[in-house]
């Protein structure tokens, strides 16, 4: 079982339209409502897998109520912390090309006791859950440290954990030496003060978490792949993909697929990277099946292409 956890998640609403023009009305092509928020994603695409999902949210309002009730349709179990708050709803605008136009809410503000109410939950998971991630933005009433507290709470319970932020509290969960993180590259790069040119740059950049506390770094990079770095060395794979027609949670579809293929090693690698390229290739938010997966189109290598550009010419 995988418990996730989503401290700011929200409604994913998602409008195709023939093309965006600011100023103008628009008649969508095509439209959907999904439940959203990093670890929620994760959650999703783990049941559509047939694993087990347990993911535990803050709540509030009508839309948080829309939300539970979205994600126990999918076969998501729901643990919600209820706030006083209401949830936040996200909105995307998908033109044909593969363009993104996102506009995402703050959320509300989490009160101390709402903070350790949430913080409680996790530490008293079920005792089943092989891996907690961790995933998203913090709203606001949360500080940084946040995040390296949810790692100790998750190996008080005996859990492994994933964390998948970014900036000051992808940097604070260091300290608590989380078993897995998940940057993109423009993350990987904020969270060592510099540019990242080529493979070899993000490789040393991921050496550079793990010797900071983490446990292994799976990277995001985008149409370049996947890179996964730990003490015991460098992976880098690719997955091929037609057309993009959605990123949205295509990371936590990434996230998803390596943590149920252990979580470790090319293996997970490869599963991560299968997950990744059929989810962009999905409407909005949704996550693959393994009907929607190519695992025998990776390609996955333990001699990583060092000198390979990361940046467009």
């Amino acid at each position: 079982m995988i418990l996730t956890v989503t401290p700011n998640p929200s409604l994913d609403r998602t409008y195709e339209v023939p093309a965006l023009v600011r100023g103008e009305v628009h008649r969508t092509a095509g439209e959907r409502v999904d439940p959203g928020g990093k670890g929620v994603n994760v959650a999703r695409a783990v049941v559509a897998a047939g694993v087990h999902a347990t993911a535990v949210l803050p709540l509030g309002g009508a839309s948080g109520a829309l939300l539970a009730e979205l994600l126990g349709a999918q076969g998501v179990d729901v643990t919600a912390v209820s706030i006083a708050g209401s949830t936040r709803s996200n909105i995307a605008v998908a033109e044909p090309d593969g363009t993104l136009t996102k506009v995402n809410c703050a959320g509300p503000e989490l009160t101390p006791a709402e903070s350790a109410l949430l913080l409680d939950t996790v530490r008293t998971c079920p005792a089943d859950a092989a891996w907690i991630a961790c995933c998203g933005s913090l709203p606001r009433g949360l500080e940084p440290q946040w995040y390296a507290e949810i790692v100790t709470r998750a190996h008080q319970a005996g859990a492994r954990i994933a964390v998948d932020t970014s900036g000051a509290a992808l940097l604070a969960s260091l300290k608590a030496r989380p078993d897995v993180v998940k940057p993109n590259a423009a993350e990987l790069a904020e969270a060592v003060g510099r540019p990242l040119a080529t493979l070899g740059d993000a490789v040393k950049a991921a050496e550079e978490l793990v010797g900071l506390g983490a446990g292994a770094v799976l990277a995001s990079l985008g149409g370049h792949g996947q890179l996964l770095v730990s003490r015991d060395g460098a992976f880098h794979g690719t997955a091929p993909v037609a057309a993009v027609r959605s990123d949205v949670g295509a990371g936590d579809a990434s996230l998803a697929g390596f943590l149920i293929a252990g979580g470790a090693g090319p293996a997970a690698l490869a599963s991560a990277l299968a997950h990744g390229a059929a989810a962009v290739q999905l409407p909005g938010s949704a996550v693959p099946t393994p009907a929607d997966l190519r695992p025998d189109a990776v390609r996955v290598t333990a001699d990583p292409p060092l000198d390979l550009p990361l940046t467009e010419a």
